[in-house]
């Protein structure tokens, strides 16, 4: 008799359905959103992620470009989409772990509202000069921003970016005053700097690079742990003697918080093992970036850290919040 019954319920169970999201996920087309222009770093690879899942998934994934206001209403967009699976997020540090120190209001807690999938790629920059600057390294150019405090103008894409607050941490580390003119884009500051408009500018190494090369700029340090293979003769700035001076740009994917976690470890895992391929890692090394692959959980910490070392920052720097 109990065998029967046993037996009779590990039949029942077997009838009962496993839930829909892990039966038929995706089911329909995915929406990835971009809270950033087109054709910048965030676009770039996110538009490699949604073609690693289409293949996959046998479904679209379209790419929506949201841009306006540091990151925040295309983030804030994803934070309040169903939890579901069908709408994702390309994550940058600009609206998830800089925006909470920048501004006094914020309509998401990043990590209350989102849920992190993956890392696809860290990006560093070069400490960028205009060749006229007589400033060779970065002990010259401290000794010139300390003559000049204030004087010297330096750009980025706005209150609130890497851009911004990484420049202000090699300030306050290294003692000195800048001048911070903002606009609104990197393509921007990028003409001007060329232009000898603003004399630095914090560019990742993809742009910096060639133009390094052709003279148009001077890179006075790197803000990577280690040197750029696209520039290996230019010392970190660590290496110049600003201790533990490390600054990423950085992009990733991530979803509303509630989405099941098993639709988080099949995009996760999707991802994860292109970018373990060598084709990948061959495509972001050689434009300058470190290709990532760490999961829901490593990410989640990597997020914390930066978003506590960003508000170390701002305190220390006085950024008021906009």
């Amino acid at each position: 008799m109990k065998h029967a019954i046993g037996h009779f319920l590990a039949l029942c169970a077997c009838m009962i359905p496993a839930p829909a999201h892990a039966q038929a996920y995706p089911a329909k087309p995915i929406r990835f959103i971009v809270p950033f222009a087109p054709a910048g770093p965030t676009d770039t690879q996110a538009r490699w992620a949604a073609q690693q899942l289409n293949a996959a998934f046998g479904q679209p994934v379209i790419v929506e470009n949201r841009p306006g206001a540091g990151g925040v209403p295309g983030t804030d967009a994803v934070a309040k989409s169903a939890p579901d699976g069908y709408t994702l997020l390309a994550g940058n540090p600009g609206p998830l772990t800089i925006a909470p120190s920048a501004r006094a209001q914020l309509p998401y807690d990043p990590p209350r509202d989102l849920a992190p999938i993956v890392l696809i790629a860290r990006s560093a920059s070069c400490l960028s000069a205009h060749p006229s600057l007589p400033a060779r390294g970065v002990k010259a150019f401290v000794a010139l921003a300390r003559a000049q405090p204030g004087k010297i103008n330096y750009g980025t894409p706005g209150v609130g970016t890497v851009g911004h607050f990484a420049t202000e941490l090699f300030a306050t580390q290294a003692g000195v005053k800048l001048n911070h003119v903002p606009y609104k884009g990197a393509a921007q500051y990028l003409v001007d700097l060329l232009a000898g408009n603003i004399e630095v500018a914090l560019a990742q190494f993809a742009q910096s690079a060639p133009l390094v090369k052709q003279g148009k700029l001077q890179c006075v340090g790197a803000t990577s742990r280690t040197r750029s293979p696209l520039l290996p003769d230019v010392p970190t700035i660590a290496e110049q003697g600003i201790k533990d001076f490390e600054s990423y740009n950085w992009n990733g994917v991530l979803a509303p918080a509630a989405t099941p976690r098993a639709i988080i470890a099949r995009v996760h895992e999707v991802l994860a093992k292109q970018l373990a391929t060598a084709e990948a890692r061959e495509l972001y090394t050689s434009q300058g970036h470190e290709p990532g692959g760490i999961g829901p959980d490593e990410y989640a910490a990597f997020l914390k850290a930066e978003t506590a070392k960003w508000a170390r920052v701002g305190k220390a720097a006085g950024i008021p919040r906009q």
